[in-house]
């Protein structure tokens, strides 16, 4: 396993399609915008790298606090991918179509005539609602299927 760019641009079936976490594209969330372009930052990395490990723990964890209550927001309320951003990506890479994650809003949107996205689902299989999908790629185009049809497929 290796870790890929963020964009990447997988070529298969004859087709390009780009793969990103989706997260620079949500513009209208400048809050987040701003927290990414801070924790991306070389100096912020190494001055964050210097702390002691259990600060760094707490720290983490208090984000993940806020984050955490600020997700539970109405979904409704939360900032998703900026559909003109979304098709630049698209036309800068000669594709139509974008796979990407961090929205929580798993599925199809089609952004133009020619041109769709699709979102990857989290994943989370305690509790009573469990979720996951895996997106499959094939000479027909994306497929979506719940993860829990593939145990069903290897049992």
């Amino acid at each position: 396993m290796r870790a890929l760019p963020d964009a990447t641009v997988l070529h298969a079936f004859g087709r390009r399609t780009v793969l990103t976490h989706g997260d620079a594209l949500c513009l209208e969330d400048t809050e987040y915008q701003q927290f990414r372009a801070m924790v991306r930052n070389p100096q912020w990395q190494a001055a964050a790298m210097q702390r002691p490990l259990a600060e760094r723990r707490e720290i983490a964890r208090s984000m993940r606090d806020a984050s955490k209550t600020r997700g539970e927001l109405s979904p409704a309320l939360w900032a998703d991918v900026d559909p003109a951003a979304a098709l630049q990506l698209l036309d800068a890479a000669g594709s139509n179509t974008l796979v990407h994650g961090h929205t929580h809003r798993p599925g199809r949107v089609v952004l133009s005539a020619t041109a769709a996205r699709h979102v990857l689902s989290d994943w989370d299989f305690d509790g009573d609602a469990p979720r996951g999908n895996v997106l499959r790629l094939t000479a027909h185009g994306v497929q979506v299927q719940p993860a829990r049809a593939l145990d069903a497929e290897r049992a």
